[in-house]
């Protein structure tokens, strides 16, 4: 016994039904898959395009190599050439400039030391200056107070007055003698046995006005005069001394 006929619509419905679902399915799939899809055809994409420039570059490289002219090759050196004419100009330059900073350092080091000595000589002639100054008051005090006491230590006043005429050592020994002879060196020496007076003895006494009003009283007055006399008529007190110790008189 046949089956029964259900009718196309059933059979149509169910085939429907089925494709819908397949439909249903494949547009899900489509869907999920179209963006890795896309992504893949993408990367495919720039892979290709970088395999023909590799392609193209190597194709490149291999061909005929580039051959620059002469022109070029010429102005490569003449500015090769100047580059290396300037970094020696500039080297020159600096060398030099070393050079005269050293020069001028020296010469102001000169300049310092020269005024650095200049005025170390100054103050060292400024205290040598005040040092003489100095010992020529200290000299003039010592002096005048052996004027001042003339009397009571002539022969002090005498060593002093000699020394200024240059007579020490020899010829001091020799007016000493001579005047501690003549008179032991007392300013008031009177010869009673002839007009003879002071320390230098001077006959008469009253020549030694020549040096002085107060010959009689001051020994400075007689002992200049003794020293005039003795430097005109003998030359040096060891020549007058000579002449007293031959005839016991000068």
């Amino acid at each position: 016994m046949s089956a029964p006929y259900r009718g196309r619509h059933h059979g149509g419905a169910h085939s429907t039904a089925t494709a819908s679902k397949t439909l249903i399915t494949f547009h899900w799939l489509s869907h999920s898959m179209r963006r890795p899809l896309a992504c893949a055809a993408a990367i495919l994409a720039v892979a290709a395009v970088s395999a023909a420039g590799s392609s193209e570059t190597r194709s490149y490289a291999a061909g005929a190599s580039f051959t620059p002219s002469p022109l070029a090759v010429a102005q490569a050196a003449e500015l090769s050439q100047s580059k290396d004419d300037t970094d020696a100009a500039l080297a020159d330059a600096r060398r030099s400039g070393v050079q005269r900073a050293s020069a001028l350092t020296h010469q102001r080091k000169t300049v310092a030391d020269a005024a650095a000595l200049a005025r170390a000589e100054a103050a060292a002639e400024l205290v040598r200056a005040r040092v003489e100054a100095a010992e020529r008051v200290s000299r003039a005090k010592v002096r005048q107070g052996l004027l001042n006491r003339a009397q009571s230590d002539p022969k002090a006043v005498g060593q002093l007055l000699a020394a200024d005429r240059g007579w020490q050592g020899e010829q001091w020994d020799c007016l000493d003698s001579l005047w501690n002879k003549e008179s032991g060196w007392r300013w008031n020496a009177d010869n009673p046995s002839s007009d003879a007076y002071g320390i230098p003895q001077a006959l008469p006494g009253s020549k030694m006005s020549s040096m002085g009003s107060d010959w009689s009283t001051n020994p400075v007055t007689q002992i200049r005069w003794g020293l005039q006399y003795i430097s005109s008529r003998y030359g040096t007190p060891c020549g007058a001394w000579a002449k007293s110790q031959a005839v016991n008189w000068y």
